[in-house]
């Protein structure tokens, strides 16, 4: 397990500009079916279904405005990346993908690597996505 992500409800936040990811987007999470969190969610008179229902990675948690309440949740890596790819950027969740499927192939590693630091993700990212030495990133991106 991780460090613990955390699920709230977007409708108790104003505003347009959210944070998190809709747990819809997802994919099942074995949190979702534990006591603690049917009972929370139970007490906010919603289910896991609901569009409102958002979760947070853990290096995330401080996006969620004060006073919002929140429900900590352990996750599974391979959740963990499913909640971090779902609420990624378009480009950037474009290349994590590519990174991911690089993992069974060298080909065109070197320009993957360049497109990968352009679109701004983030050195280490690269790394755990793709499994490449970090001595192996390039330095600077191509322009």
């Amino acid at each position: 397990m991780t460090d613990d992500a955390y699920l709230f409800l977007a409708d108790t936040i104003p505003g347009s500009d959210l944070p998190g990811t809709p747990v819809s987007l997802t994919g099942e999470l074995e949190c979702l079916q534990t006591p603690a969190v049917q009972a929370w969610l139970d007490a906010h008179e919603t289910d896991a279904s609901s569009p409102a229902l958002c979760i947070v990675p853990p290096e995330q948690t401080g996006m969620i405005p004060d006073g919002v309440e929140r429900l900590p949740v352990p996750l599974t890596e391979e959740e963990l990346e499913r909640v971090r790819r779902a609420g990624a950027t378009d480009p950037v969740a474009v290349v994590e993908e590519e990174l991911l499927s690089y993992r069974d192939s060298e080909e065109g590693r070197d320009a993957l690597l360049h497109k990968a630091l352009a679109a701004g993700v983030p050195a280490h990212r690269i790394v755990e996505l793709s499994g490449v030495d970090p001595t192996a990133l390039p330095t600077a991106p191509r322009v």
